[in-house]
Protein backbone atom coordinates (compact mmCIF):
# COMPACT_ATOMS: atom_id res chain seq x y z
CA UNK A 1 0.00 0.00 0.00
CA UNK A 2 1.30 3.24 -1.00
CA UNK A 3 1.15 6.58 1.55
CA UNK A 4 -1.75 8.86 1.38
CA UNK A 5 -1.05 12.34 -0.23
CA UNK A 6 -3.89 13.28 -1.57
CA UNK A 7 -7.46 13.20 0.51
CA UNK A 8 -10.70 13.66 -1.64
CA UNK A 9 -14.05 14.28 -0.08
CA UNK A 10 -17.80 14.59 -1.23
CA UNK A 11 -19.21 17.62 0.01
CA UNK A 12 -23.12 17.33 0.75
CA UNK A 13 -22.90 14.76 3.82
CA UNK A 14 -19.62 14.41 4.19
CA UNK A 15 -17.56 17.86 4.21
CA UNK A 16 -20.38 20.26 5.00
CA UNK A 17 -23.84 19.57 6.32
CA UNK A 18 -26.26 20.95 3.48
CA UNK A 19 -29.10 19.20 3.90
CA UNK A 20 -31.01 22.33 6.62
CA UNK A 21 -30.74 24.69 3.36
CA UNK A 22 -32.23 21.82 1.03
CA UNK A 23 -34.84 20.64 3.06
CA UNK A 24 -35.44 24.46 3.44
CA UNK A 25 -35.71 25.19 -0.12
CA UNK A 26 -37.87 21.54 -1.28
CA UNK A 27 -40.49 22.88 2.28
CA UNK A 28 -40.64 26.58 0.13
CA UNK A 29 -41.43 24.48 -3.15
CA UNK A 30 -44.08 22.21 -1.60
CA UNK A 31 -45.13 25.04 -0.24
CA UNK A 32 -45.58 27.22 -3.46
CA UNK A 33 -47.41 23.82 -4.76
CA UNK A 34 -50.01 23.87 -2.09
CA UNK A 35 -48.66 21.17 -0.37
CA UNK A 36 -47.61 20.38 3.15
CA UNK A 37 -44.20 20.43 4.48
CA UNK A 38 -42.50 17.11 4.77
CA UNK A 39 -40.58 16.90 8.31
CA UNK A 40 -36.54 17.70 8.42
CA UNK A 41 -35.92 13.38 9.22
CA UNK A 42 -37.94 12.41 5.98
CA UNK A 43 -35.79 14.73 3.85
CA UNK A 44 -32.01 14.27 5.99
CA UNK A 45 -31.06 10.98 4.29
CA UNK A 46 -31.85 11.30 0.51
CA UNK A 47 -30.18 14.64 0.30
CA UNK A 48 -26.83 12.78 -1.08
CA UNK A 49 -28.93 11.84 -4.18
CA UNK A 50 -29.57 15.40 -4.92
CA UNK A 51 -32.35 17.32 -6.66
CA UNK A 52 -33.55 14.00 -8.11
CA UNK A 53 -34.19 12.26 -4.77
CA UNK A 54 -35.88 15.39 -3.41
CA UNK A 55 -38.62 15.65 -6.35
CA UNK A 56 -38.91 12.26 -5.77
CA UNK A 57 -39.92 12.72 -2.22
CA UNK A 58 -41.39 15.24 -2.59
CA UNK A 59 -43.67 15.26 -5.66
CA UNK A 60 -43.41 11.08 -6.08
CA UNK A 61 -41.98 12.53 -9.83
CA UNK A 62 -38.97 10.86 -11.69
CA UNK A 63 -36.51 12.50 -14.21
CA UNK A 64 -38.72 12.17 -17.24
CA UNK A 65 -41.93 12.32 -16.00
CA UNK A 66 -44.38 15.31 -17.10
CA UNK A 67 -43.61 18.17 -14.48
CA UNK A 68 -40.50 17.21 -13.23
CA UNK A 69 -37.98 19.16 -14.89
CA UNK A 70 -39.91 22.30 -13.98
CA UNK A 71 -40.02 21.12 -10.85
CA UNK A 72 -36.71 20.33 -10.57
CA UNK A 73 -35.58 23.47 -12.39
CA UNK A 74 -37.40 25.97 -9.41
CA UNK A 75 -35.97 23.78 -6.71
CA UNK A 76 -32.41 24.79 -7.62
CA UNK A 77 -33.38 28.37 -8.33
CA UNK A 78 -34.75 28.54 -4.63
CA UNK A 79 -31.90 26.45 -3.13
CA UNK A 80 -29.32 29.14 -5.23
CA UNK A 81 -31.12 31.93 -3.69
CA UNK A 82 -30.05 30.78 -0.17
CA UNK A 83 -27.61 28.00 0.21
CA UNK A 84 -25.43 28.88 2.84
CA UNK A 85 -28.10 30.34 5.33
CA UNK A 86 -27.84 26.91 7.97
CA UNK A 87 -25.18 24.74 5.81
CA UNK A 88 -21.93 24.70 8.02
CA UNK A 89 -18.81 22.04 7.85
CA UNK A 90 -19.43 18.83 10.05
CA UNK A 91 -17.96 19.43 13.48
CA UNK A 92 -14.38 18.18 13.08
CA UNK A 93 -13.59 18.88 9.49
CA UNK A 94 -11.83 22.35 10.12
CA UNK A 95 -9.59 20.19 12.60
CA UNK A 96 -9.18 17.44 9.80
CA UNK A 97 -8.18 19.99 7.01
CA UNK A 98 -5.69 21.93 9.19
CA UNK A 99 -4.08 18.41 10.07
CA UNK A 100 -3.89 17.32 6.71
CA UNK A 101 -2.73 20.92 5.94
CA UNK A 102 -0.12 19.89 8.92
CA UNK A 103 1.13 16.58 7.29
CA UNK A 104 1.64 18.19 3.59
CA UNK A 105 -1.63 15.90 2.67
CA UNK A 106 -3.80 17.41 0.37
CA UNK A 107 -7.11 17.67 0.01
CA UNK A 108 -9.74 18.77 -2.40
CA UNK A 109 -13.89 18.06 -3.46
CA UNK A 110 -15.41 15.93 -5.83
CA UNK A 111 -19.07 16.74 -5.87
CA UNK A 112 -22.28 15.34 -8.24
CA UNK A 113 -23.69 18.71 -7.50
CA UNK A 114 -23.45 21.41 -10.65
CA UNK A 115 -20.78 24.23 -10.52
CA UNK A 116 -23.06 27.14 -10.34
CA UNK A 117 -24.22 25.59 -6.61
CA UNK A 118 -20.92 24.04 -5.92
CA UNK A 119 -18.68 27.05 -6.10
CA UNK A 120 -20.43 29.67 -4.54
CA UNK A 121 -21.10 27.42 -1.57
CA UNK A 122 -17.48 26.61 -0.81
CA UNK A 123 -16.31 30.05 -1.06
CA UNK A 124 -18.96 30.85 1.79
CA UNK A 125 -18.12 27.56 3.53
CA UNK A 126 -15.58 29.04 5.71
CA UNK A 127 -12.75 26.89 5.09
CA UNK A 128 -9.25 27.03 6.91
CA UNK A 129 -7.95 27.01 3.37
CA UNK A 130 -8.94 26.23 -0.18
CA UNK A 131 -8.89 22.64 -1.81
CA UNK A 132 -6.14 22.14 -4.26
CA UNK A 133 -9.50 20.82 -6.75
CA UNK A 134 -13.34 21.03 -7.26
CA UNK A 135 -14.94 18.57 -9.29
CA UNK A 136 -18.41 19.25 -9.93
CA UNK A 137 -21.28 17.28 -11.37
CA UNK A 138 -20.75 18.92 -14.68
CA UNK A 139 -16.70 19.15 -14.46
CA UNK A 140 -16.59 16.13 -16.74
CA UNK A 141 -18.99 14.57 -18.95
CA UNK A 142 -19.75 11.72 -16.26
CA UNK A 143 -20.48 11.80 -12.74
CA UNK A 144 -20.20 9.98 -9.95
CA UNK A 145 -19.95 5.88 -9.67
CA UNK A 146 -18.55 6.59 -12.63
CA UNK A 147 -14.63 7.19 -12.14
CA UNK A 148 -14.30 10.30 -14.60
CA UNK A 149 -14.37 13.01 -11.92
CA UNK A 150 -12.25 11.29 -10.02
CA UNK A 151 -9.59 10.66 -11.93
CA UNK A 152 -9.90 14.45 -13.07
CA UNK A 153 -9.37 15.47 -9.61
CA UNK A 154 -6.38 13.42 -9.71
CA UNK A 155 -5.09 15.69 -12.77
CA UNK A 156 -5.61 18.90 -11.18
CA UNK A 157 -4.25 17.83 -8.25
CA UNK A 158 -1.00 16.26 -9.79
CA UNK A 159 -2.07 12.60 -7.98
CA UNK A 160 -2.22 9.49 -8.19
CA UNK A 161 -4.63 7.57 -7.88
CA UNK A 162 -3.15 5.04 -5.88
CA UNK A 163 -2.24 7.52 -3.51
CA UNK A 164 -5.56 9.12 -3.04
CA UNK A 165 -8.26 8.71 -0.41
CA UNK A 166 -12.15 9.26 -1.00
CA UNK A 167 -14.48 9.69 2.14
CA UNK A 168 -17.98 9.67 0.52
CA UNK A 169 -21.34 8.99 2.35
CA UNK A 170 -23.40 6.79 -0.79
CA UNK A 171 -22.83 4.09 -2.66
CA UNK A 172 -22.03 5.62 -5.56
CA UNK A 173 -18.90 7.93 -3.76
CA UNK A 174 -17.10 4.04 -3.16
CA UNK A 175 -17.75 2.84 -6.54
CA UNK A 176 -16.40 5.82 -7.91
CA UNK A 177 -13.32 5.84 -6.10
CA UNK A 178 -12.44 2.26 -6.20
CA UNK A 179 -12.82 2.20 -10.09
CA UNK A 180 -10.13 4.97 -10.10
CA UNK A 181 -8.00 2.86 -8.15
CA UNK A 182 -8.31 4.98 -5.08
CA UNK A 183 -9.11 4.01 -1.30
CA UNK A 184 -12.36 4.29 0.35
CA UNK A 185 -14.26 5.30 3.54
CA UNK A 186 -17.53 5.73 4.03
CA UNK A 187 -19.18 8.96 6.52
CA UNK A 188 -21.35 7.15 8.65
CA UNK A 189 -22.60 10.61 10.22
CA UNK A 190 -23.66 11.73 6.44
CA UNK A 191 -27.15 11.24 4.67
CA UNK A 192 -27.27 7.46 4.79
CA UNK A 193 -30.98 5.78 4.91
CA UNK A 194 -32.17 2.94 7.43
CA UNK A 195 -32.50 1.25 4.63
CA UNK A 196 -28.84 1.48 2.82
CA UNK A 197 -26.03 -0.95 4.15
CA UNK A 198 -22.86 0.89 4.02
CA UNK A 199 -20.61 -2.18 5.53
CA UNK A 200 -22.17 -4.05 1.74
CA UNK A 201 -20.61 -1.37 -0.56
CA UNK A 202 -16.91 -2.45 -0.88
CA UNK A 203 -15.65 0.83 1.05
CA UNK A 204 -11.89 0.13 3.14
CA UNK A 205 -13.38 1.28 6.29
CA UNK A 206 -16.49 2.76 8.00
CA UNK A 207 -16.20 6.04 9.99
CA UNK A 208 -17.98 7.98 12.69
CA UNK A 209 -16.69 10.86 12.38
CA UNK A 210 -14.02 13.34 10.38
CA UNK A 211 -11.54 13.27 12.56
CA UNK A 212 -11.43 8.93 11.54
CA UNK A 213 -9.67 9.83 8.66
CA UNK A 214 -6.45 10.57 10.47
CA UNK A 215 -6.59 7.42 12.41
CA UNK A 216 -6.99 5.39 8.69
CA UNK A 217 -4.55 7.39 6.96
CA UNK A 218 -2.24 6.39 10.33
CA UNK A 219 -3.10 2.95 10.22
CA UNK A 220 -2.85 2.06 6.89
CA UNK A 221 0.64 3.69 7.37
CA UNK A 222 1.70 1.89 9.74
CA UNK A 223 0.61 -1.95 7.84
CA UNK A 224 2.65 -0.23 5.07
CA UNK A 225 5.62 0.29 7.09
CA UNK A 226 5.27 -3.32 9.14
CA UNK A 227 5.35 -4.88 5.67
Amino acid sequence: MTSIRTVLFDLDGTLADTAPDLAAALNRLLAEAGRAPLPFERIRPVVSHGSPALIRIGFALAPGEPGYAERRARLLEIYAQDLCRETRLFPGVPDLLAALRARGIAWGIVTNKPAFLTDPLVERLGLPHPPVCVVSGDTTNNKKPHPEPMLHACRIAAAKPEDCLYVGDAERDVRAGRDAGMRTLVALFGYIGENESPSRWGADALIRSPLEVLDWIDAAAGRRHAR
